[in-house]
């Protein structure tokens, strides 16, 4: 039952906190690992195609060595101390993996700049969470981008972290986290990253394969609770969720378009290129500045139905364990 408790706990302290920046964070940690890693392999191998896919799987091999060992020596250490140190690290842990309440409160930040302070400050609030380029967003692509980055995270930063708990411990969660960043950081199909990257970025999707998709299902069946299409969220899940580039991405994102009743994703700007990517979900209306803040409600919806979820994991797999 420990292991249901330190859930419990870790999604109480992300539900009442989030992430204060003031807060010392494994995650940046784990990226600053990242960038040294990089650093120390683009030294020993060539800028070769062949070199720089070597290169990227030795740093996925030495940054989840480093994290598995620091996180387990941490780990065993607090409980050798006590029990209920033990408990109190493990709860810690868990805690900084989950961020359901921080990507509420960012995405709150787009919502009340476009309220009440305006279009360039909502580009500016929206740039902080995104990848693409924002600079000439109108409010309706400010608007999409921040509810697209809520549905695409509410994965990668809630559900599949928790789910990797459940089943893992506190040990799973930072592998998780770790092959996640490393994804944020070096995946990326451009030229500095395309041949680094690929190695985290498949096992990225390895990772998020079960997870996403359990989060698009999450998300469907909680519409309805929260005020939402829950039939909308399931017709657009099912015909949508190929269209998005990632092979996960699209099921949460393709879910809570069809909540909504609008249409996202479509043609974006990453770096001063325009990428055409196609459209998710009916435009049954405009995308609004509300949409922001029923996403967030969603996401609220979805964090606790992952949670039940979790904890019925959890109980099963330390029952299965004894």
């Amino acid at each position: 039952m420990s292991r249901v408790a330190v859930l419990l706990c870790a999604c109480a302290l992300d539900a009442l906190l989030g992430d204060p920046y003031a807060m010392p964070h494994i995650i940046r940690w784990i990226g600053s690992l990242i960038t040294l890693a990089e650093r120390v392999v683009r030294r020993l191998f060539a800028p070769t195609p062949q070199g720089e896919r070597l290169a990227g799987a030795v740093l996925v091999a030495a940054v989840l060595s480093v994290s598995a060992a620091a996180a387990l020596l941490v780990l065993r250490l607090a409980s050798a101390v006590s029990p209920w140190l033990g408990f109190v690290v493990q709860t810690f842990v868990c805690y900084q993996m989950l961020a359901a309440r921080q990507l509420a409160i960012e995405a709150g930040k787009v919502y009340r700049a476009l309220r009440d302070e305006g279009l360039e400050a909502a580009r500016v609030a929206v740039s902080m969470i995104v990848g693409r380029d924002t600079q000439a967003l109108d409010e309706a692509g400010v608007t999409r981008a921040a509810v697209e980055t809520v549905a695409e995270n509410a994965s990668d930063g809630f559900v599949a972290p928790l789910l990797f708990m459940a089943v893992g411990g506190p040990l799973a969660g930072v592998l998780y986290k770790a092959v996640n960043t490393m994804d944020s950081m070096v995946g990326y199909k451009n030229d500095a990253y395309r041949h680094l990257g690929t190695v985290a970025a498949r096992l990225d999707d390895v990772c998020n394969w079960l997870p996403a998709r359990v989060t698009g299902a999450l998300m469907c069946a909680v519409a309805p609770l929260v005020g939402l299409d829950g039939r909308g969220a399931w017709r657009v899940m099912w015909r949508d969720h190929a269209r998005h580039a990632s092979p996960n991405s699209g099921w949460p994102e393709a879910a809570c378009a069809g909540a909504l009743g609008v249409r996202l994703a479509g043609p974006a700007s990453y770096f001063g290129k325009v990428v055409d990517k196609p459209t998710i979900g009916y435009d049954l209306r405009p995308i609004e500045a509300e949409d922001i803040v029923r996403a967030n409600r969603l996401l609220a919806g979805c964090a606790c139905a992952a949670l039940v979820v979790a904890l019925v994991l959890a109980w099963a797999t330390t029952m299965a364990g004894r």
